[in-house]
């Protein structure tokens, strides 16, 4: 049986060239602004208050696991933040942890953080079908994970790529299906989460070529048209027409991408389009070049 969200994982080609420990103690706030980068933090002991713009500021406890999969801006403090909205000081110690706060005496609060890479090109389409943010909590194989990820980082050991690969893989899967799929945000988990819709979500993940309409993904889901429609359309945050078109075109680029010999049309057959002119029309619309001229800058980087 194909699994959606392991394909969409495997897509994005997840990375993870950086991670730190940080430690705080007192009243301490840390502000970043990032330009949509994966981040991950684990807490390992005590508590802290995470506000990412948009979004109501959450508590996080021992054993809380955060991914936000495109973040932007963030601001990490104490729970009873400092007065003012100026950072405090940092101390980086001997051992590479970063401490928050007061630099003396024993820690409040103690978390890994990283930031993940995803190498696919189509990386803000397939970010775009996940849950903006993801919350787990009481997950010990999560911290195992992000433990065994900063153990690589630090070592030069043969394969040390391919295994922060693999371990990034497993930990994006692993804190995505241990999120509570009614209380993601809009995505493919929360779509996947409702029994009617990841049955036509999976339909069209075994069968892309399939003419499919929402009328047939309707009967699949066991669903009347417009029952489907706006369920799928709520749950997934886009239209069902419009999450097949956007899984077509992801799995176009990565035909185009991994096989040099590949035509037009063989790619426009493989991705459910009956004619190479069709498909042309199709993707120039959604990536902004047609297939040729992005095969061609593929090949060139």
């Amino acid at each position: 049986m194909v699994d959606p969200l392991a394909e969409v994982v495997t897509l994005l080609q997840p990375g993870a060239p950086f991670s730190k420990l940080v430690s705080a103690a007192g009243r301490w706030r840390v502000r970043r602004a990032e330009a949509g980068r994966p981040f991950y933090c684990a807490v390992l002991m005590g508590r802290m208050r995470l506000a990412i713009d948009g979004r109501e500021p959450v508590i996080l406890e021992k054993g809380d696991f955060v991914l936000v999969p495109a973040a932007f801006d963030f601001t990490t403090t104490s729970v009873e933040p400092p007065k003012g909205k100026q950072e405090t000081p940092r101390l980086v110690l001997p051992d590479g942890e970063i401490r928050n706060g007061e630099h003396h005496g024993p820690p409040d609060v103690r978390l890994m953080v990283g930031y993940c890479v995803f190498a696919s090109p189509d990386a803000s389409l397939l970010v775009s079908l996940l849950p903006q943010f993801v919350l787990v909590r009481g997950e010990p194989r999560l911290a195992s994970l992000v433990e065994l990820l900063r153990e690589e980082s630090r070592e030069r050991r043969p394969a040390r790529d391919v295994i922060l690969a693999r371990l990034m893989e497993v930990l994006l899967i692993e804190a995505l299906r241990s999120t509570a799929g009614t209380a993601a945000s809009p995505g493919l988990l929360r779509g996947l989460a409702d029994e009617r819709l990841a049955v036509a979500i999976r339909r069209m993940h075994e069968h892309p070529t399939r003419a499919w309409t929402v009328a047939q993904l309707a009967k699949e889901a066991a669903l009347s048209r417009s029952t489907f429609f706006e369920r799928f359309s709520r749950a997934v945050g886009v239209a069902p027409m419009e999450y097949l078109l956007g899984w077509r075109m992801a799995l176009a680029k990565d035909l185009l991408r991994r096989k040099k010999e590949v035509t037009v049309a063989e790619v426009a057959e493989q991705v459910g389009y009956g004619s190479a002119s069709t498909f042309s029309v199709a993707f120039t619309r959604h990536v902004g070049l047609p297939p040729t001229h992005y095969a061609r800058g593929q090949a060139a980087s």
